[in-house]
């Protein structure tokens, strides 16, 4: 097998002398596997009686040393700096070299001493002259670079993807596992831009150099959707930490991550996927949702999210945003509903000073806010004709103007809006424009309600009592099996909204450990005409049960649906087929 040959680099500050000397006496020791260059910061050559000193040594002379462009353009394997003015210029050469730093004290000025400049030279010689005999002669050099070549065999055995990068996104160092996950090869990759020869960045377009903004102090854990060399999407978990020199200085970035495609997808099948980008629930509807949320958020289709009040429309909308590439940039929700048309126009697109009464400054619109990132219009069904038209042409032209304005405004802004009504009969009868139906439902997205997936109802429950008793503000508090079963068998016209503030109401009325049907709000209780309480009535030691007549009824009335007659009974399934198998 070939021996590598190795590419070393003295530099120092000033001219070419201190590495002219470093790389002389490099050369005596005749390695043939090694390629000894150097350079002076500032291009002027070697101080002529340094050279002369060579000769009178009998030391060979090293040749020219390379131009100070050039040194900071090429590839080597290690680097000595022989100052700290060369230390700070050498930080981030290509190719992730090794550095040493010797700091050797540069030569003085010639002051009319000859004999006294030609004792510095000397002195300065024997310093250099010590440090390169301790880096070839003592197995310094082979150490080295021993450790580096461990370092990377370490690295290509690790089963997570490691990559390494400079704080101006150049990639040093990229392990086995990095190229098994993203499809890409090390050779294309090392000392490239990772946001030009990745599509879209290892970070999805969502790290903290996107935007030069501030790379992160701490370490960072982050879930990003990628694409691989392929174009294939894969879910990766990432950990990012900053490195730092000995002075405490970031240099670069180290990434660990690892492929959750596969994980996912399987907890996704076996139902344990609770939650998703904040959204909480495991229902199958809810799961299909976790699906499709990462691949529509990587385009910038405007999507029309349908379902009834108190949904999670608002959450699916961020969800949308935060997990694509517009994530870094803001997410401006906009209620239609909430605001007078000449209100919302002003808020939607901004005013200029004077327009009306009022208008002292000039103010941006929400659709100048959101530039580069994404709108939300919520209640969008409840906007006027007018109105409609005005919104129609932003979303054809990305252009508007501010009220009382004349300056045409571009943006480029990812347009997500909601509603609970159907727009469909809206635009039947005439209340909504049929051509901005069809912008703004390019990708149509429908939430289910909570009586579709009462699966989820325990989940959410104990979900927002924990968020609510989080903190040692409540005692560890529990939700009884009946009051648990009013849950389940209401109807929730409300949605996930009535039912966190179910939890709020309980959690004043409740001064005990667990919540009982009689701590849940008044409404709770009006489907339970069919239980009666049990002796000992339906206080903390009472249980309620269900009655032979309110039960027989119910299933007469749903022709023997014993799902349909639980729902009507107010109970849980479990609930009424318990008290079925005691009847037999």
């Amino acid at each position: 097998m070939a021996t590598r040959r190795y590419r070393i680099l003295f530099v120092s500050g000033g001219d070419a002398s201190r590495g002219f000397l470093a790389a002389a006496f490099s050369r005596s020791y005749r390695k043939t596997d090694q390629e000894i260059v150097f350079a002076g910061l500032d291009n002027t050559g070697v101080d002529p009686a340094v050279a002369a000193l060579l000769r009178e040594i009998d030391l060979p002379d090293p040749g020219a040393g390379v131009q100070r462009d050039e040194a900071m353009r090429r590839e080597y394997d290690l680097v000595i700096t022989l100052c700290d003015e060369a230390a700070e210029q050498c930080r981030n050469l290509p190719g992730n070299p090794l550095c040493l730093h010797w700091n050797i004290a540069r030569l003085p000025a010639g002051d009319g001493d000859p004999a006294g400049r030609q004792d510095a030279i000397r002195a300065l010689a024997a310093i250099v002259r010590g440090l390169v005999n301790e880096l070839f002669s003592h197995g310094y050099l082979a150490a080295l670079f021993h450790a580096r070549e461990q370092s990377e065999l370490i690295l290509d055995h690790l089963t997570d993807g490691v990559i390494i990068h400079d704080l101006n996104r150049r990639i040093l160092g990229f392990n086995k596992a990095a190229e098994r996950i993203t499809g890409y090869r090390r050779e294309d990759v090392i000392n490239q831009d990772c946001h030009e020869v990745m599509a879209g960045g290892l970070c999805g377009g969502k790290c903290a150099f996107c935007e030069g903004m501030v790379p992160p102090s701490k370490d960072v854990l982050r879930e990003v959707e990628i694409a691989t060399a392929s174009g294939e999407r894969r879910r990766i978990e990432m950990t990012v930490t900053a490195v730092r020199d000995p002075g405490g200085r970031q240099t670069a970035v180290l990434a660990c991550f690892r492929d959750m495609t596969r994980e996912q997808q399987l907890a996704r099948r076996l139902g344990e996927i609770q939650q998703f980008a904040g959204i909480i629930g495991r229902d199958t509807k809810m799961l299909a949702l976790y699906d499709l949320i990462p691949e529509l958020a990587e385009s910038a289709a405007p999507v029309l999210i349908q379902g009834e009040s108190g949904t999670g429309k608002e959450l699916i909308a961020a969800a949308l945003h935060n997990e694509g590439p517009r994530g870094t940039k803001l997410f401006v929700p906009v209620n239609c509903g909430a605001l007078p048309e000449g209100l919302l126009e002003s808020e939607l697109f901004g005013h200029v000073r004077g327009a009306f009464t009022g208008a002292v400054r000039d103010k941006k619109g929400r659709f100048e806010l959101a530039d580069g990132g994404t709108i939300f219009l919520d209640e969008i069904g409840d906007i006027s004709t007018a109105m409609q038209v005005k919104l129609l042409r932003v979303l054809q032209e990305g252009a508007f103007e501010r009220v009382g304005g004349e300056k045409t405004l571009k943006v480029n802004v990812r347009v997500i809006s909601a509603t609970n009504k159907d727009l469909r009969r809206e635009m039947a009868e005439g209340r909504f424009r049929e051509d901005l139906y069809y912008r703004l439902s390019v990708v149509p997205l429908t939430v289910p309600p909570l009586r579709d997936r009462r699966n989820d109802i325990p989940l959410l429950a104990n979900h927002f009592l924990s968020r609510l008793t989080e903190g040692g503000v409540r005692r560890k508090m529990s939700f009884s099996a009946e009051a648990m079963d009013v849950m389940l068998g209401y109807d929730w016209p409300g949605n996930v909204r009535e039912l966190q503030n179910w939890i709020q109401f309980a959690l004043i009325k409740c001064k005990g450990d667990s919540i009982l049907p009689e701590h849940l709000p008044p409404v709770a209780l009006a489907p339970m005409r069919g239980l009666v309480a049990a002796e000992g009535g339906p206080g903390p030691k009472g249980r309620l049960r269900l009655d032979d007549e309110a039960v027989r009824e119910a299933l007469e009335k749903t022709q023997g649906n014993k799902v349909e007659a639980a729902r009507l009974l107010g109970v849980s399934r479990a609930t009424l087929y318990r008290f079925l198998d005691t009847r037999e």
